[in-house]
């Protein structure tokens, strides 16, 4: 911790958390470290600083540091702008050097006389097997979802040498190699494994204590996504929950993925909308250009029907497609007044009985909103080659995990009503809902047709 408290110039910054100076001790003491904790702890800070640590303190010596991430977006717009802003506040008259020249400090790579430290992606276990130096740090931010192969070439370059590893993520799924190391499993005793809690966070000033509560009442205590991104704890999605959190934050990878590459989407399909049926509920219109939900518009005002329908409207004049909008209560006057006005709108009534199966053709469902949030579940499977995009939004994750699943005993899924989930979690899934209506379509199938993933691509206007 001497690197960071006399060789950083911290301004009117407090300076590393207690957390992250033990983070730092706990790397030079044990050479493996591997630390989970909520979202918002500091992961890049913490990383940052013993990437420049190790990278100053070994030059004169055959040294080499690799950072990977389970996403490349994590390295290119988190963690190596992060190096870089501390690297502008070492204090190098405490160093005996002057400041890292623009072809020492490059965008991705740090190039020293004797060593380097650059980017590497975390599915291309070959560029991380060649990692070998006398002196080896191996960062891996946002480890839960590195790939074993990975894993596998860091311990091979960890074998030899001066071998230093930190491993830091928020918790997902308890499952893979950075959950076998919280969780000490056997064969992975030479790693040092820390949990920083939602208290150690809140009493340094990184999460702040409101937030934290809020994400609770949203969320619900028990949800995985609570206990994931706030309490610092591997969860599951519960069995009988509807959508996986892992899948839903791989659609937000996909989803960052795209805008970042400048990608040119499908044209404009539709929007799906979930119309406020109280007070307390809001109206959520979901736009949807092929497989990703482009945006979520949400009105400041309490939007009557035909504050609603102008809405709606507005957004088909401009793009074209069709609206899917909820039928139930006030929704169909919007949807009378839409269909007035000339505009193409599929009215979706949650209760409604439907002729499909699942994918597998033994199921029926209870009810058309049943088989529509199934449907989006088969949208999102892996196994099925998602390719869904769903923007980064804390009310939307909450709402997609939140509904439950039973088979009633005539062989049909029932996903949990939507009135329900809100006397459950005291809040209605509006976003959820309308992403939900977005990916429907009306089936024009016979009773006897199995309902298929492939159908729905066959039928939808991607």
């Amino acid at each position: 911790m001497g690197f960071a408290h006399d060789c950083i110039d911290w301004r009117d910054d407090p300076g590393p958390a207690p957390y992250q100076e033990q983070t730092l001790a706990n790397l030079v003491t044990y050479h493996r470290e591997s630390v989970r904790g909520p979202h918002g702890l500091g992961k890049s800070f913490t990383a940052a600083l013993a990437v420049l640590w190790f990278a100053i303190t070994r030059d004169g010596d055959d040294w080499k540091v690799l950072t990977t991430a389970s996403v490349w977006r994590q390295l290119d717009a988190y963690l190596w702008p992060e190096i870089h802003k501390w690297a502008r506040r070492i204090r190098w008259d405490r160093l005996g050097r002057p400041a890292f020249t623009p072809q020492e400090l490059l965008t991705l790579n740090i190039k020293l006389v004797t060593g380097q430290a650059s980017a590497v992606a975390s599915d291309d276990p070959g560029k991380i097997e060649g990692g070998h130096a006398d002196h080896i740090l191996y960062v891996l931010d946002e480890a839960k979802i590195i790939p074993p192969a990975t894993w596998d070439a860091i311990e091979g370059a960890l074998s030899t040498g001066d071998a230093y590893a930190l491993a830091i993520s928020t918790p997902g799924e308890p499952n893979g190699r950075f959950y076998e190391i919280q969780s000490r499993r056997a064969g992975t005793e030479d790693w040092h494994a820390t949990h920083v809690t939602l208290e150690q966070a809140i009493e340094a000033g990184r999460i702040n204590a409101h937030w934290a509560e809020q994400r609770r009442l949203q969320w619900g205590e028990d949800s995985a996504v609570y206990r994931n991104r706030v309490l610092g704890e591997f969860a599951s999605s519960a069995q009988d929950s509807v959508i996986p959190l892992a899948w839903v934050e791989a659609a937000n990878e996909r989803w960052t993925a795209l805008k970042q590459s400048g990608v040119v989407l499908p044209g404009f399909s539709c929007v799906g909308v979930d119309v406020a049926r109280s007070g307390e509920d809001r109206t959520v219109l979901a736009l949807r250009h092929g497989h990703v939900i482009t945006e979520l518009r949400v009105p400041e005002i309490r939007a009557d029907t035909m504050h609603t329908t102008g809405l709606v409207a507005g957004i088909l004049h401009r793009f074209g497609g069709y609206g899917v909008v909820d039928v139930i209560g006030i929704g169909a006057g919007v949807v009378d007044r839409l269909r007035e006005e000339g505009h193409q709108v599929l009215a979706f009534n949650a209760s409604e009985g439907t002729p499909i199966m699942d994918c597998h053709g033994e199921l029926g469902f209870a009810n058309k909103r049943s088989a529509a949030w199934w449907g989006l579940r088969d949208f999102l499977d892996p196994a099925n080659g998602s390719q869904v995009a769903l923007p980064p939004n804390d009310l939307l994750t909450g709402d997609l995990t939140a509904p439950r699943w039973r088979v009633l005993s005539g062989g049909r899924i029932q996903v949990e009503s939507k009135d329900d989930i809100k006397k459950r979690l005291g809040r209605s899934t509006d976003h959820g809902d309308a992403v939900v209506q977005a990916f429907w379509v009306e089936p024009a199938v016979p009773a006897e047709t199995v309902y298929t993933y492939e159908e729905d691509y066959r039928i939808s206007p991607y």
